[in-house]
């Protein structure tokens, strides 16, 4: 072990590192090791480590509380964080919270507009990486460490939030080293790798999905849904699908569009009949928006067609029917919202697990999915004119999704951490 890790191991809570004995050991050692994660969750096989002070506390009175969010990096992990700081920052005007992560663009765009601290740690992903990446990913570890135990000795948290990123590791494995109360956030039905090792680790496990309760220690995991941000949750109206109104299909491949996805709407333009009556929202990202739009002026399909939609809110109010990937928070957004969706999964998410979380709504009828395999233009266009020409069959859709949404998914997460922390709430 370095001097440098070693001195600052030495200053983390003292007693806390006696108790644990031979686990400081076997911590500190699998921090230095290429697999670092790996070794880890070896260790803890079969095994739950007690993390923070252990038990909920007598209540106190209300105070303002230090959060720390830790993970992020795409927007699946990092719009969930924000709906949760969000409504802490809600339920009192002293709370104070801060992001932690690798600080990449969208990040820091999100996060400044937002007006949250970001503080940044070195960090990268392990899996699907192939062995050379993978170790040189593991080898930097500790520097992320070293640099959350500093982060977190500065802010003195009352709480450290995992989102489940691989940025979230160092962070929560440099809490339970401090001794700090861990709780876990997992936005997919199949839970990633970051959040089994680091389940371990926590006080508390938040899941979105029933499904994913069975896969971890029943005692701590609670169903909460996947938090929403406030900004869709606060403008949600139903539109009036009539005559009168243009049907409005909004479509979103995540915030840089899918190619695919994108594609495939232009072609099914074509085998529309009924043009006259349809309204397109198209989100493309970056390089097809040309293309797209030039597609639906060729037709003469009237359409609102842009990169990035810098604000949703207003795109979703208006959409009778959404074309759109199974991300977790897409999945989230859409129920509760109560929209009607067919779901394209994207092929190559981790373990298929975009096709696991729209397999969910679509056994309770309230979704349909096509897999990316099975796309075709012409199908597509005949499933848009469909619900359009079907009203009694969007809307008996769009309330069987409304009846898996969890609006209140940040609101109950946040009672329960006051739980945890024995603070009123």
């Amino acid at each position: 072990m370095s001097v440098k890790l070693e001195s600052l191991m030495a200053e983390v809570n003292g007693s806390r590192l006696m108790a644990h004995g031979s686990w400081q050991k076997g911590i500190q050692a699998s921090m230095l090791s290429a697999f670092s994660f790996q070794l880890l969750a070896a260790m803890t096989e079969g095994s739950e480590i007690s993390a923070g002070s252990g038990g909920t506390s007598r209540p106190t009175a209300s105070r303002p509380l230090r959060i720390v969010i830790a993970g992020g990096g795409t927007g699946g992990h990092l719009f969930p964080g924000l709906a949760i700081a969000q409504e802490f920052r809600t339920r009192n005007t002293g709370n104070k919270v801060v992001f932690v992560s690798t600080g990449n663009p969208l990040e820091r765009l999100v996060l400044s507009q937002m007006e949250f601290k970001l503080e940044t740690i070195t960090a990268e992903g392990i899996k699907g990486r192939g062995l050379w990446n993978q170790a040189k990913s593991a080898v930097k570890i500790p520097k992320g460490v070293i640099e959350s135990i500093r982060i977190l000795k500065d802010h003195k948290p009352d709480l450290i939030i995992g989102l489940g990123s691989y940025s979230a590791g160092p962070v929560v494995a440099s809490a339970w080293l401090l001794g700090t109360k861990i709780v876990l956030h997992e936005q997919n039905i199949l839970p990633g790798i970051t959040n089994r090792i680091l389940s371990r680790f926590a006080d508390r496990i938040y899941v979105s999905f029933k499904d994913t309760k069975t896969r971890f220690n029943p005692d701590k995991t609670r169903l909460t849904g996947n938090p929403v941000r406030k900004e869709l949750l606060n403008h949600r109206t139903k539109p009036a699908v009539s005559g009168s109104k243009p049907f409005c299909v909004l479509i979103i491949g995540g915030s840089q569009g899918a190619h695919s996805i994108n594609m495939t709407v232009m072609e099914a333009l074509s085998h529309l009949t009924k043009k006259e009556n349809l309204y397109f929202v198209h989100q493309t990202g970056t390089a097809d928006e040309h293309m797209v739009k030039e597609a639906y002026g060729r037709l003469d399909i009237p359409a609102k067609v842009q990169s990035f939609f810098r604000h949703m809110a207003p795109q979703y109010n208006q959409a009778d029917l959404i074309i759109c990937r199974a991300g977790a928070t897409t999945v989230a957004e859409v129920t509760a919202l109560g929209k009607a969706v067919i779901f394209i999964p994207f092929p190559f998410a981790a373990d298929d697990h975009q096709a696991l979380n729209a397999g969910s709504l679509v056994r309770e009828g309230a979704a349909e999915m096509i897999l990316e395999k099975d796309l075709n233009a012409r199908a597509l266009g005949r499933k848009i004119e469909y619900y359009a020409s079907h009203p009694q069959a969007l809307e008996a859709m769009s309330s069987k999704a409304e009846q898996l949404g969890h609006p209140d998914a940040a609101k109950n997460i946040i009672d329960d951490c006051y739980r945890l922390l024995g603070v009123d709430i």
